[in-house]
């Protein structure tokens, strides 16, 4: 069947490297996929019900997709994406499809195009490219797949060779997803993550009401310092014990401190009942990435920070549609400076992970991969967002390695709510790494035996020591 998706993708040019990047490939391509931060739906995998037809899998909830659209000028009531108020969208699957077609020019060289091509050509078989005079066509070819058995969540997760999947769970949720997958029986191990955001960030909506609900569930008294620590761990405790080995943070900005305990407490005093300036706001926040940063010293955790976006730029957008719809904006990021304030407490822990994520580029030669080349508690994450890209994972290994090596890394996370496109993503970092390691390997700055080695290790073995699977 004709593919397309080239089988010599992202492989170096020159012929003699790409023979060796071919080589190594082969030994890492059959490997089992460990995707251990996502944002996959556990009710997917809980009800194990067949999908809806193609928009609804692979267009109204990925923000890769439709931001680009909007950015063109296409509504995104048109693409099916609903509103907050109950305003009626376009519901008509094929019609959704169709424009999504009409415009599939507009990715042209980004990854956006590569991981569709991959899922439209590996998964569903369609073997046109997509275009308005092809649409139909391959609507039609994806939804008789979607209702045959073995394009079920559990079948695909199966056929996609997944080991470990970890979705990510806010802190007031009651994992009854998780439960009903223990409950089935099915082997299929899809763990959660603890993501606290809601209860950490008093800039997040109902932040007061929020606390209030972590105090109902956990018994504690979140109107107190001290009860509002007992009560993460209480939280931290019942994600574990549905598997989860990570806490995830996406904050603001890398900003950290370390203040004693009173300061602590007056400052959630003031933070609690909606006293607290912007500054004591986003002071909190970086006390709490310390105090999380300490529990994960008691609970084994591993601490994930994912700092420097601009969450929600547009406000009109965010209360249109609410959050994720593609206006997260990468800014400017200090790690040097603030991170400061936690690795003066606990930098220096072997027994503790801090993976580092980063949207600003400039921060990879210069901070990041300094600061893990270092402090024993810190590994750097793979390129996230805009730079989980062919471009930028080379970029990621040529300004990382040389200070950070490769061990201070932590594989490859897929990050993605879109579930087919997971074994495109990992695929694609398998060949970018691979292309990597036999340049390095051409150049002598690395012995063959080595590359083969480090193969394995990018694509597997890496991910699942970092994050304790």
């Amino acid at each position: 069947m004709p593919s397309l998706v080239d089988r010599d993708v992202l492989f170096p040019a020159e012929p003699s490297v790409r023979s060796l990047a071919r080589a190594l490939y082969e030994t890492v391509a059959g490997l089992p996929i460990v995707s251990p931060h996502g944002h996959t739906d556990p009710r997917w995998y809980a009800l194990d019900e067949p999908f809806p037809d193609p928009t609804q899998l692979l267009i109204v909830p990925d923000h890769y997709i439709f931001r680009m659209l909007f950015s063109q000028g296409i509504a995104l009531e048109d693409l099916g994406v609903p509103r907050l108020d109950g305003t009626p969208v376009e519901k008509d699957g094929r019609r959704i499809w169709r424009l999504f077609a009409e415009n599939f020019y507009l990715f042209r060289g980004t990854p956006t195009r590569l991981w569709m091509d991959y899922v439209l050509s590996e998964l569903f078989g369609v073997e046109e490219p997509l275009s308005a005079a092809t649409a139909d066509r391959s609507y039609d070819e994806i939804s008789e797949r979607l209702a045959r058995p073995d394009y079920r969540p559990r079948a695909l997760f199966e056929r996609f060779n997944i080991e470990v999947i970890a979705t990510t769970d806010g802190a007031l949720d009651d994992l009854a997803w998780h439960q009903k997958i223990r409950e089935s029986g099915w082997k299929g191990q899809v763990v959660t993550a603890y993501r606290p955001d809601a209860v950490v960030d008093p800039d997040f909506e109902g932040f007061s009401k929020n606390l209030d609900r972590l105090g109902e569930i956990t018994g504690e008294d979140t109107g107190s310092w001290q009860g509002y620590l007992a009560a993460h761990r209480k939280r931290r405790a019942f994600f574990k014990s549905f598997g989860a080995t990570s806490s995830d943070h996406g904050h603001p900005s890398a900003a950290t401190e370390n203040l004693s305990a009173s300061e602590a407490a007056a400052l959630f005093d003031r933070v609690r009942t909606g006293r607290a300036d912007a500054a004591e706001r986003s002071r909190f926040r970086g006390q709490m990435l310390t105090e999380m940063a300490k529990m994960s010293l008691d609970d084994g955790l591993v601490l994930q920070i994912h700092p420097g976006s601009w969450r929600n730029h547009s406000p009109e957008m965010m209360a249109r549609f609410g959050r994720d719809k593609g206006f997260d904006i990468p800014t400017r990021t200090d790690y040097v400076a603030a991170l400061k304030p936690m690795l003066d407490a606990v930098g220096l822990e072997r027994d503790l992970t801090v993976i580092l994520f980063t949207l600003d580029e400039s921060t990879y030669s210069r901070e990041l991969a300094p600061l893990a080349g270092v402090y024993p508690a810190l590994r750097l994450g793979p390129a996230w967002w805009f730079y989980d890209s062919p471009e930028g994972m080379r970029r990621f290994r040529e300004l990382t390695t040389e200070t950070a090596g490769f061990y201070n890394t932590v594989g490859f996370n897929d990050d993605t709510r879109a579930f087919p496109s997971i074994p495109a993503r990992h695929d694609i970092a398998r060949r970018v790494d691979c292309g990597f390691l036999a340049r390095l390997v051409s150049e002598h700055q690395l012995r063959e035996d080595e590359a083969f080695e480090l193969a394995k290790e990018l694509a597997y073995t890496l991910a699942k020591k970092a994050y304790r699977l």
